[in-house]
C-alpha cells in the first residue's frame, strides 16, 4: 500500500496502537481457539476506536474531525500440535507443513473506496502472532467530516 500523506494519526503512531492493542489481546492466548474470534475481533476493534479517537481529538475539542471505520481479521494458520497437547502424528511429506503442524491456511483481502484523496484514507496492517498459530490483520479508515 501506498504511504498515506493525508493521515490524522502519523503512520508509524498507528503502528505502535495497532501493535499495542494486538499484544494486550492475545497476551494470555496460547493458541488459535475458533469460538474466541468473535470476542477478540470485537475487542481489538472496540480499543482501536477508543485509541484513534482520542488520538485524532484536537485539544479542547470533544470530537475528532474524522468518522473511523476499523475491521479486524483474524488468521489461524501454523499451529504446532504440541501446544494442543495431541500426538504430532505421520511424517510430514515433502513440500508439506513440518512435523507437528496443522499447516499454514492462505488469505487475501482487498478494499477500495471512492473519497476525498485529500482528506480521506486508509491504512492497513499485519500483527504477527505465529507463536500462537495466528495472524491479525487490521485496516483503519477514516473520512473527513
Amino acid at each position: 500500500m501506498a504511504a498515506q500523506t493525508n493521515s490524522p494519526i502519523a503512520l508509524k503512531r498507528l503502528e505502535q496502537i495497532a501493535t499495542d492493542v494486538c499484544n494486550s489481546v492475545f497476551e494470555s492466548v496460547e493458541y488459535y481457539e475458533h469460538p474466541k474470534t468473535s470476542q477478540w475481533n470485537e475487542t481489538i476493534i472496540n480499543k482501536m476506536l477508543k485509541a484513534v479517537m482520542s488520538e485524532a481529538t484536537p485539544q479542547g475539542a470533544s470530537m475528532p474531525a474524522y468518522k473511523f471505520a476499523i475491521n479486524s481479521t483474524i488468521v489461524q494458520h501454523v499451529v504446532p500440535t504440541s501446544q494442543l497437547n495431541k500426538p504430532t502424528g505421520p511424517p510430514a511429506e515433502e513440500g508439506a507443513a513440518k512435523k507437528g503442524q496443522a499447516g499454514r491456511r492462505g488469505m487475501h483481502s482487498a478494499t477500495g473506496g471512492y473519497w476525498n484523496e485529500k482528506t480521506d484514507g486508509m491504512w492497513s496492517f499485519k500483527w504477527d502472532g505465529e507463536a500462537k498459530g495466528l495472524d491479525v490483520v487490521l485496516m483503519v479508515i477514516w473520512i473527513a467530516v
